[in-house]
């Protein structure tokens, strides 16, 4: 294990911390999007319906993975250096799209050009990896690689927990402020491969050799069996893992209590310590653990881990452990289901990170050994497929799902005609303040009417049919891993 980190190239390095300092900026949106499209405008947020939010994930998730199926060979062809550098100038764009206009399409529109920026990021940063690592150290340098991304994963939601509290457009400023580092980086960067890639080139232009149109070239690639095969099995995990950062957060922070953490760790006076609210990504009175904060374990646990379950799994057939993940994520969301125990939720979040870390790393080192050579970024872009149908049907269907089975703003309006205001009333009241209204109707306490609202809905639902979904993908994984073990036999046979 030792031997392999420290066969790891400068570039290796260089390229897991300019993917670190994008997914600071990534996630410090990501992480808290749902959370401000359902905010009331009142307190900055849009004030959307969570129907209209997930037509904006499931745009978002469509072009970010689906852009380098037919765009990643660019960074091949013109230099991962460039891509880069244009990838960072459009994701600025977005975050600052985002920041000057607070509506759906100002929302939507920052969003479009984030998923841009990002799927353009993508194969350049991964084909620069492939070329930068051996197969002896390729498995310990995507769990590497992995994990110093997660240190991004990690600071992102922090930085939007506290940049949140003094108002949402801090949040967009911070995010492009942070991805601008990346141009300091860029200045210290050297294309592994620019020489092959040169000669190739000239090679092209002088007319020795024949290059396909990118499109056609990608899509040669795209109908062999062993790539159509991965899509179609590994669709069903990505929206079991979209659903934990475009819905979960939500989930917490209509139904979870997160103070019964802090009372267990601090008292319950909670803590006054700056420090310590910023790493747990506590509220500013020190008293509750934000969603972001809950969700951030997940991040924590791969910065820190890791290295470690990529070591153990490279025993192991590369679909097996995929598998495996597969198997224990579904438990994780079966748990969400079943109960809203804060300390539950936070033990869901543990086995689904342990299952991230068995096949996110892998995805990208199985497409990196199965890619021909000269098409590394190419396949490495194949890799969002399963990602962009997962997350594409997750981010339309799980909002909806969450919103039928679990709306904490509709179950509101509900009782508040149950228990005797006018149904005109309650439908003039603003989108995301229907809660606040039944608390101030009631005079009951917060927390009161959320357990009562809890124990009269079939709030865990929700989450059974995604672990449903997942389950589906689970006996695909299965049933693929052993055509390709077959198929691999029989060419060795034939070699």
């Amino acid at each position: 294990m030792w031997a392999s980190i420290a066969s790891l190239s400068y570039v290796f390095w260089l390229v897991g911390g300019m993917e670190m300092v994008e997914r600071i900026a990534y996630y410090g949106v990501k992480a808290s999007a749902g959370l401000y499209a359902k905010a009331p405008q009142s307190e900055g947020g849009l004030g959307i319906s969570l129907s209209d939010y997930g037509i904006i994930i499931s745009t978002w998730a469509i072009l970010q993975t689906f852009i380098p199926v037919f765009t990643g060979g660019i960074s091949d062809r013109v230099g991962y250096k460039q891509t880069i550098f244009a990838s960072t100038l459009i994701k600025i764009a977005g975050y600052l799209c985002m920041a000057f206009f607070p509506s759906f399409w100002g929302f939507m529109a920052g969003a479009m050009l984030l998923a841009a920026g990002t799927g353009i990021f993508k194969p350049g940063i991964q084909g620069t990896l492939v070329l930068a690592t051996r197969r002896n150290n390729s498995s310990m340098a995507w769990g590497i690689f992995y994990q110093i991304v997660n240190i991004g994963g990690f600071l992102g939601p922090l930085v939007a927990v506290h940049m949140r509290q003094l108002s949402w457009d801090n949040v967009f400023y911070a995010c492009a402020a942070i991805i601008s580092l990346n141009f300091i980086l860029l200045l210290t960067y050297k294309e592994p491969g620019k020489e092959a890639r040169l000669e190739r080139n000239a090679k092209i232009k002088s007319g020795e050799v024949a290059q396909e149109a990118l499109w056609k070239d990608a899509w040669h690639e795209l109908k062999k069996p062993i790539v159509i095969y991965y899509m179609l099995v590994f669709s069903g995990f990505w929206f079991l893992f979209n659903a934990l950062f475009d819905v979960l957060p939500i989930h917490i922070s209509e139904w979870v209590n997160t103070s019964v953490i802090v009372t267990s760790l601090f008292g319950p006076e909670g803590t006054q310590n700056g420090t310590l609210q910023f790493w747990l990504g506590l509220n500013n009175e020190g008293t509750r653990v934000m969603p972001e904060g809950m969700l951030n374990l997940n991040a924590g646990l791969i910065m820190t881990s890791c290295f470690l379950i990529a070591g153990l799994t490279a025993k192991y057939r590369i679909t097996t452990a995929m598998l495996a993940g597969c198997l224990l994520s579904i438990l994780a969301f079966i748990l969400i289901g079943y109960t809203n125990a804060a300390w539950m939720i936070v033990l869901a979040i543990a086995m689904f990170s342990v299952s991230e870390m068995m096949i996110s790393p892998k995805k990208n080192e199985f497409m990196g050994n199965i890619a021909p050579e000269g098409k590394k970024a190419m396949y490495l872009g194949f890799v969002m497929l399963p990602q962009g149908i997962g997350w594409g049907l997750e981010g339309y269907f799980g909002p909806r799902l969450y919103e039928h089975y679990a709306s904490k703003e509709i179950f509101s309006r509900q009782q508040l005609i149950q228990d005797g205001m006018p149904a005109a009333e309650v439908a003039a009241i603003p989108q995301g303040e229907a809660f606040s209204t039944l608390v101030s109707f009631t005079g009951e306490s917060a927390d009161a009417l959320t357990q009562q609202l809890y124990l009269a809905h079939n709030i865990g639902m929700a989450w059974y049919i995604i672990a449903a979904i997942g389950s589906i993908s689970a006996i695909g994984i299965y049933i693929y891993g052993k055509w390709l073990y077959t198929l691999q036999r029989q060419q060795a046979v034939t070699a």
